[in-house]
């Protein structure tokens, strides 16, 4: 059943409908929302009377609360998606002013409206959880400041480093990825409500004061564009989650490095590494395995966007459908990612000897040539002589030296890594959606 569409062929019908009518169960508080601050803004002009707005937001809030947050809301088969659904329900018990919900907007704003209602959401979630994972990694960070590790390039054994120094590595690498979730946000965070199909309405619409009422930061001004925006700030908005992904993969990869053998850095419990069918010695990481090649499918996600998108002319079309087929459920691909790794960090085991192997001697190589430099000889000349002490055989490494600058294993920085984080999470109003459903769900005057 499409509402206010002619039949179409049921073969026709159920290609183009897509998985809509399973996937729009995610929009479905959003839709309500967006409809509710719609019908205020149609009495405000005129397109509805008191009496009318009254009946709607009475049964738009029943919906949302003891329907969709129950669990008890569907889209009936036969109908296409969220918002015919909800046009159907508001019709069937209350009659023709079930019909009014519609006038000043299309399918098209409607559509944008709960995917960036949906957005903020969704951020607002993904924000609470990196900072826990970011805690959490600090905490580690700390613990283990003073457990010395090798450090790496090109895979060969470089210089040394800290789990201390490892840990807060990561806690870093999410704060970028943050300032792109914030930057994400603020795009995403404009209304594009009034712009119709693309083309505004001659209704005399009131757009600012669905911005307030939605607690958008502004408004999508020109129609146009407004729909333009559609794809491209999908893209936009998984690059960021795509960023995040990348920092959970490339951990990742450490931890399958370190668990190894050859490495044998780190360890878990039994409990949560898996074995072989046939070699009973091995402790597999599994799951950091499936976090990295979920990660690594997350990141490859604004590249298809951007391949569906990027040739289409201004205006809305069909395509965008298999664009959302794909991006309502990443966001809940990412969070569990991020919450099975917490669980895992939880138990991490650190080993605390690993440089007493001989193999990580020349870890030290560089310790050498500075003490020789601090004694006088140019530092050319010392790296040319350890260089030939570690080829005839003869090197001594000593005691590691002291690293005190800011960044390094003896000067972690952790306190303005953390405000630096927190700073950046202050530019996310995250307060302003609590406040949109205070006000237009549950009448809370805020």
């Amino acid at each position: 059943m499409k509402i206010g569409k002619k039949e179409t062929n049921r073969e026709i019908e159920n290609f183009t409908s897509g998985k809509d009518s399973e996937l729009d169960l995610l929009l479905a508080p959003h839709d309500i929302i967006g409809t509710i601050a719609h019908v205020i803004m149609l009495e405000s002009i005129g397109l509805l009377s008191k009496k009318d707005l009254e009946i709607l937001i009475k049964e738009l809030r029943y919906i949302y609360i003891n329907e969709i947050l129950t669990n008890n809301f569907q889209i009936d088969e036969g109908i296409e998606d969220v918002h015919s659904q909800v046009e159907f329900l508001l019709t069937h018990r209350l009659g023709e002013v079930g019909k009014k919900i519609h006038s000043g907007r299309s399918r098209n704003d409607q559509i944008l409206v709960d995917l960036k209602l949906f957005i903020r959401t969704e951020i607002k979630e993904i924000v609470s959880m990196v900072y826990s994972f970011f805690d959490l990694l600090l905490q580690l960070s700390e613990k283990y400041k003073n457990i010395l590790m090798p450090g790496y390039t090109h895979y060969q054994i470089a210089m040394p480093s800290s789990f201390g120094l490892w840990f807060a590595a990561y806690a870093e690498s999410l704060i970028d990825d943050m300032l792109l979730i914030s930057t994400a946000y603020s795009i995403t965070n404009k209304n594009p409500l009034g712009s119709a199909a693309g083309y505004g309405s001659t209704f005399p619409l009131n757009r600012t004061m669905t911005t307030e009422l939605l607690g958008f930061e502004n408004l999508n001004y020109n129609v146009i564009y407004a729909q333009m925006g559609r794809g491209k700030m999908e893209r936009i908005v998984t690059e960021a989650i795509a960023s995040l992904a990348n920092t959970l993969g490339k951990m990742s990869q450490d931890i399958c490095l370190y668990l190894s053998q050859n490495f044998n850095f780190i360890s878990f419990p039994d409990f949560l590494t898996t074995g072989s069918s046939i070699m009973p010695h091995k402790k597999n990481p599994d799951v950091f395995e499936l976090i990295r090649a979920k990660c690594n499918r997350i990141s490859s996600f604004p590249n298809e966007i951007s391949l569906i998108s990027s040739n289409l002319c201004s205006g809305y079309h069909r395509d965008f459908q298999i664009i959302k087929e794909r991006f309502l459920p990443i966001f809940d691909e990412l969070k569990k990612c991020f919450s099975i790794f917490r669980y895992m960090l939880n138990h991490i085991v650190i080993r605390n000897d690993i440089l007493q192997e001989d193999k990580y001697k020349y870890l030290f190589s560089v310790e050498v040539v500075h003490k020789l430099v601090k004694e006088g000889m140019s530092f050319r000349e010392a790296y040319k002589k350890v260089g030939s002490n570690i080829e005839n055989g003869c090197f001594e490494p000593f005691t590691m030296g002291i690293y005190s600058h800011e960044g390094s294993i003896g000067n972690l920085c952790n306190q303005n890594i953390r405000k630096m984080m927190q700073d950046v999470i202050k530019k996310i109003d995250l307060e302003k959606i609590n406040k949109v459903i205070e006000r237009l769900i549950y009448g809370i005057k805020t």
